[in-house]
């Protein structure tokens, strides 16, 4: 049964909150995400329904060693566990998720998703995965 276990191995973290719809181009950035004590991060995108019908969505991965970010860089494709690309969606991709790994050696990182011609409504939700912890079993509820 334990190698089935997945809940005592994980750690969810709050990265996009759910909130109202936005109808701009202003980006969603995410909360920052502290790595220590996990050797994985996957970010999930939650997206709910895009009322735009030609709104796209790109997807950036920031990383760096400063809590506050302030030596953020993009991540290089090499530490990234799939794409930018296929993290990003578009207009007629309502209530689907989308994810990108993370295995680079920084501490901190953070995604930023940034519109273009999103003049409807959207909904964007997020949730960093924190995996492969050096203690275990993790907290539950989430601490």
């Amino acid at each position: 049964m334990a190698s089935r276990d997945l809940v005592n191995n994980i750690h969810p973290v709050p990265l996009i909150s759910p909130a109202a719809a936005v109808a701009t181009n202003t980006p969603w950035v995410s909360a920052i995400i502290d790595t220590q004590g996990y050797e994985s991060l996957v970010i999930l995108l939650n997206i709910g329904a895009l009322a735009d019908v030609d709104a796209t969505f790109a997807v950036l991965v920031e990383d760096g060693d400063d809590s506050g970010l302030s030596d953020a860089a993009a991540v290089a494709d090499t530490f990234l566990v799939g794409t930018e690309a296929l993290a990003g969606f578009q207009f007629d991709d309502d209530n689907e998720c989308r994810k990108i790994g993370y295995v680079g050696g920084k501490r901190f990182a953070r995604v930023t998703v940034t519109p273009a011609n999103n003049t409807g409504a959207s909904f964007v939700s997020g949730i960093a995965l924190l995996g492969h912890p050096k203690s275990a079993p993790t907290a539950n509820p989430p601490a």
